[in-house]
This record gives C-alpha cells, sequence and structure tokens, in this order.
C-alpha cells in the first residue's frame, strides 16, 4: 500500500484527495497545510507520494519541493494546481516534480496519475 502525504491549504481539498485515495488503496499518512508543515512532515514520515498543491500561504508548494527534493532526491511529488498557473508547472518539473495534476481534478485522474509510483 502507497503512502502518500496531502499537501493544501484548503481543508476541503485535502478531506477530497483523502476520500479518494482511501477508497482506492492508498494510505493518507499525514496532511500538511502550507510548505514549512510540508517539509517536516515528510521528514518525520517519509511518504512514497506526495501531492502538493503550488499556491499556500508561508511557503509555498515551489518552496517546499524545492526543500523536499534536498532532503531526499528521490521524492515522489505530484503538484495539484489550478488553471493559469503553467509558469509554476514549468518550474516545479524543473525542480523535480514527477506530475502534475490540474484544479478541478477527477478521481480517475489522480488514481492514474499517482499509481504510477
Amino acid at each position: 500500500m502507497k503512502r502518500v502525504l496531502i499537501v493544501d491549504d484548503a481543508q476541503f481539498i485535502r478531506g477530497t484527495l483523502k476520500l479518494m485515495l482511501e477508497k482506492n488503496g492508498f494510505e493518507v499518512v499525514g496532511e500538511a497545510e502550507d510548505g514549512y508543515e510540508a517539509v517536516n512532515m515528510y521528514m518525520a514520515l517519509k511518504p512514497d507520494i506526495v501531492t502538493m498543491d503550488i499556491t499556500m500561504p508561508d511557503m509555498d508548494g515551489i518552496e517546499a519541493l524545492k526543500k523536499i527534493k534536498e532532503f531526499d532526491k528521490d521524492a515522489n511529488v505530484v503538484m495539484i494546481t489550478a488553471l493559469g498557473q503553467e509558469a509554476f508547472v514549468k518550474e516545479s518539473i524543473m525542480l523535480g516534480a514527477k506530475g502534475f495534476i490540474v484544479k478541478p481534478f477527477k478521481e480517475d485522474i489522480i488514481i492514474k496519475a499517482l499509481s504510477k509510483f
């Protein structure tokens, strides 16, 4: 069972992702609402996959991705972004993100994207 850390500042999105993932055989090991929390939880939990929102307060997803990749160059981080943030998507892929999903997302897209890991 793949272990997932969900990172999003919106509790509704975290809850939706958690339900989708658990229903499809993933184990959600943690939820973070900003980049600082994400980095600390990644280091403590060492999940198999991270879903990372790009736009968050305090530390955004791009900065959190950088720090996670510094800690673990093999981290499987999938960025989740709103429409219109293509520049951030390109930057995150260049920094080592393994993929991206556009909001609003559908369950089959999420499961297909995360099942690769």
